[in-house]
C-alpha cells in the first residue's frame, strides 16, 4: 500500500515526496525526491525512510523546530554569501604582485 502524504517543490525539476508505504514487508514513511527531466522521470536514491515505530519520536524531534531559528539561519546563511562576495571582490581587485 502506498499513499502520498504531500509533496514540497524543491526545485523547477525536482519535488520531495512524503509517502506512506510497505517496504520490505513493513510499513513507514518514506521522504524521496521525485524529478521530472528530459533524461530522467521518476524517484530518485535521495531520500530516507522512517520505520512505523519512530514516526512518533519523529513527530516529536519535527514539533520541536522552531521557525525563528530557521529564519536566523537564512540571515546568517545571506551574511556569510555577503562576506564571501565582497573577499571575490577584493581578491579581484589585487594585482599579480599584490597590489590594488
Amino acid at each position: 500500500m502506498e499513499k502520498d502524504i504531500g509533496r514540497i517543490s524543491k526545485n523547477a525539476e525536482t519535488d520531495i515526496v512524503i509517502r506512506v508505504d510497505d517496504f520490505g514487508g513493513k510499513r513507514g514513511l518514506t521522504i524521496r525526491e521525485f524529478t521530472t527531466s528530459e533524461r530522467y522521470t521518476g524517484f530518485t536514491k535521495s531520500g530516507t525512510r522512517i520505520p512505523a515505530e519512530k514516526i512518533a519520536e519523529f513527530k516529536k524531534i519535527i514539533n520541536s523546530i522552531d521557525e525563528a531559528e530557521l529564519a536566523a539561519e537564512v540571515v546568517s546563511a545571506d551574511k556569510k554569501d555577503q562576506k564571501k562576495a565582497k573577499a571575490s571582490d577584493i581578491s579581484e581587485e589585487i594585482g599579480e604582485d599584490g597590489t590594488i
